[in-house]
């Protein structure tokens, strides 16, 4: 069921049109230009750490698949293009391996990229089905992980027939693997944002870092709407296409009420301008997820096409906002009035 579960959700993804009804918020700033920025763009920074891993750019390939053997072909070239251009990498939630081992190879993708930055993925709310340290544990060490990607779902769940919907005492189980795992824990949503009041306990949880992943990229209520087969569930997704916290909202809120935390801006970020943008409002690291899939679905080629095109738009929108490193692009963009 899971397998299947798996290749729908890629399926859907890669062939139907299952975008957010409501913008991703990036579109509401812009950067003052810099006609004389008085460097060189050879100068420019792009290099960055994050939790103790030094990354070339500022990118996270996001967790999208796996579970699937459609999906082992799709990570191993995900996992070459990170390799190549020096940046992370999660893959998608890792329970269908370990309910069923044999589908374990198709998260499996050190061999394809040895110096990157790789996160797993669990789902917390498994934290209530049976799951613990041991499976977390699991997760990471059955594709040498460097952290671990605990995923938010509530809508998902609450939309599938058989979705896993009780999301009680979690933050306690939460701080319990956050206390436990030898390797640092990200929380994430997957596509409807954080709010500042979430954000607060899973960082006195002792989360490591937030993944804010907003509305405005895919819509997984939308994902199921087109999975079921039962119109009155199809009916009730339909109205939740436009639901959630865009991210750029998402991200300057939690930024400015957790200036030292660390953020990945992810939902809807679509080119090297938002990503910029992203990282001007206190993001650490941008996450880009379905654009990479549908070009890693097409070709080795056309992915590593596709993210060296977002790397020059972020290295030429520093350059033309004179900003040498990542640090002076902080807070070097304003909002547009309405």
């Amino acid at each position: 069921m899971l397998e299947q579960r798996k290749r729908e959700h890629l399926d859907i993804c890669l062939k139907q049109g299952v975008n957010s009804s409501i913008a991703n918020g990036f579109e509401r700033y812009r950067f003052t230009h810099n006609a004389l920025p008085e460097l060189d763009l050879d100068q420019v920074q792009l290099s960055t750490s994050f939790l103790g891993h030094t990354l070339e750019a500022p990118l996270l390939i996001s967790a999208m698949t796996g579970g699937t053997r459609d999906a082992a072909v799709l990570n191993a070239r995900l996992a070459q293009a990170a390799n190549k251009f020096g940046i992370a990498m999660g893959v998608g939630s890792q329970r269908a391996a370990i309910a069923n081992p044999a589908l374990l190879e198709t998260y499996q993708v050190r061999r394809y990229a040895p110096d990157i930055m790789l996160l797993a993925n669990l789902g917390a709310v498994q934290l209530n089905n049976g799951y613990d340290l041991a499976e977390c544990q699991q997760a990471v060490a059955s594709i040498d992980a460097d952290a671990l990607v605990l995923h938010l779902n509530p809508l998902q769940e609450a939309l599938q027939s058989d979705g896993n919907t009780n999301f009680s005492q979690l933050l306690d189980k939460i701080h319990g693997i956050c206390s436990a795992l030898p390797v640092p824990v990200i929380v994430k949503e997957i596509g409807y944002g954080l709010s500042p009041q979430t954000a607060e306990y899973l960082l006195e949880a002792g989360v490591a870092a937030l993944d804010i992943a907003g509305a405005g990229g895919t819509s997984w209520s939308e994902v199921e709407r087109l999975r079921s087969a039962d119109s009155a569930r199809a009916q009730i997704a339909s109205g939740f296409r436009g639901w959630g916290i865009p991210t750029a909202e998402a991200l300057n809120t939690l930024h400015r009420a957790f200036p030292q935390a660390l953020l990945i801006a992810s939902g809807g970020i679509r080119d090297g301008i938002e990503v910029a943008k992203a990282l001007s409002l206190g993001a650490s690291l941008a996450g880009i997820a379905r654009p990479l899939l549908i070009a890693a679905h097409s070709s080795q080629d056309e992915l590593e096409a596709a993210l060296q095109v977002i790397i020059e738009q972020l290295r030429i929108s520093m350059f033309c906002t004179g900003s040498r490193t990542l640090g002076e692009l902080q807070n070097s963009i304003t909002a547009v009035s309405d």
